[in-house]
């Protein structure tokens, strides 16, 4: 089967709903089994609820991925349950919440950068031994268009998406001897709980128009293109970006 996970262990950091979720789900169903990460609990056990509803194995790991020690201590213990961590995909973020750089605070910038920067780095580090010493691994970043284009009243979320891009060169280099590749997703928008609550008006009158695709992404077209650099075919694939927006944003 094209795509196949057959045999894979894979964990999602952030997948207790949302593009997380998706990648979750599509990734059992493709064969792999699922260390759900979240932060919250209760959509931690629903999504791997999902997970399970496929014949595969899922295990919750619950914790903040601000909380370095109590997060690498938990991912060495799901890592040590099933045995390996194949895939690691991180996608654990929080919104930019359409600040100016006036609006932005320390408390703001700090969680901006400590949930996606920080807890990527450190995740990744914590996976990497298991990973170099079985000769493979796949880490996919889920980065954005704004961390290639900008965006207006994100330069937060802008930026610390554009640092995902900046580890995903640099460990595509350094892991490539061990056969790790590393790359990027860098959706645009999508139709997320988040980007259908904007008002009416501006969806259809400006986000919309402006993707000459006409229409929003879907989760489950992200989630396609997780899965399809997680899987052996993407074997030659390394240090690159995937980016899924419609036409918007042409490199």
């Amino acid at each position: 089967m094209a795509n196949s996970l057959e045999g894979r262990v894979a964990l999602i950091t952030g997948s207790g709903g949302g593009m997380g979720r998706s990648h979750a789900v599509l990734m059992a169903e493709r064969g792999a089994d699922i260390i759900v990460h979240d932060i919250k609990e209760d959509g931690a056990n629903e999504t791997a609820e999902m997970v399970r509803s496929f014949g595969r194995t899922a295990s919750e790991l619950i914790a903040d991925s601000r909380d370095i020690p109590t997060f690498t201590a938990k991912i060495a213990e799901a890592e040590a349950a099933h045995g390996k961590i194949d895939i690691l995909i991180n996608n654990a973020g929080v919104s930019g919440n359409k600040l100016p750089v006036e609006g932005v605070d320390e408390a703001a910038f700090d969680l901006m950068f400590d949930v996606q920067v920080k807890g990527a780095f450190f995740a990744t580090q914590a996976v990497l031994p298991g990973m170099k010493a079985r000769k493979f691994g796949r880490i996919i970043m889920i980065s954005s268009i704004y961390a290639m284009g900008g965006s207006f009243f994100a330069s937060h979320y802008s930026g610390a998406k554009a640092a995902l891009s900046g580890f995903t060169k640099a460990w595509a280099r350094e892991f490539a001897a061990w056969k790790i590749t590393v790359n990027a997703v860098a959706p645009g928008y999508i139709g997320t709980e988040m980007v259908l609550a904007v008002p009416e008006k501006i969806l259809n009158e400006v986000i919309i128009p402006a993707i000459p695709a006409g229409r929003l992404g879907k989760v489950e077209e992200i989630a396609r293109c997780v899965t399809f650099l997680a899987s052996d075919d993407a074997g030659f694939i390394t240090g690159s970006t995937l980016t899924a927006n419609g036409g918007q944003y042409m490199a």
